[in-house]
């Protein structure tokens, strides 16, 4: 599959890895070698997103396990506002916790119901959320990380 987009450059997955290890003290992946992030962090078996910034922020990255879960496209994924990946009545609590990150730098063990684009519902379980920044420290975005969901 050939990835577009301002997510789907080594950069950014980069971005992803290394605001994750800054924040957590934690290697996200196994990083096999520099070249190839994208597609380790593409090919990787825990789901891994992440959106862009502004008031209503875009996803810019899911992995293949992320489109699989939201059953989306790659396309469609990364033109997705990123509240959509909630159900109406839990995006003020999203929005609450977005915020508790944006503050922290990062939170670990978040539980939350997602629902994807044909209405399936889960919780994403033990998540972790991390503020995205570039080598400058400038802020980039949000990212998420989980292994176990559980459909409702």
């Amino acid at each position: 599959m050939i990835l577009t987009g301002a997510g789907a450059t080594n950069e950014h997955a980069k971005n992803i890895i290394q605001s994750y290890k800054k924040w957590t003290g934690k290697d996200l992946i196994p990083v096999k070698y520099e070249a190839g992030l994208l597609d380790q962090l593409y090919h990787s078996p825990i789901i891994v997103l992440s959106h862009g910034v502004g008031d209503d922020p875009i996803l810019n990255f899911g992995n293949r396990e992320a489109l699989k879960l939201w059953e989306m496209d790659w396309e469609t994924f990364i033109t997705t506002p990123s509240r959509l990946t909630a159900e109406p009545m839990e995006r003020a609590e999203r929005d609450r916790f977005f915020e508790i990150v944006t503050e922290k730098g990062f939170v670990d063990n978040y539980t939350g119901i997602r629902i994807s684009s044909n209405g399936t519902r889960f919780y994403i379980v033990n998540a972790t959320v991390w503020n995205l920044v570039d080598d400058e420290g400038k802020y980039q975005g949000q990212a998420a990380s989980f292994k176990e969901y559980k459909f409702i």
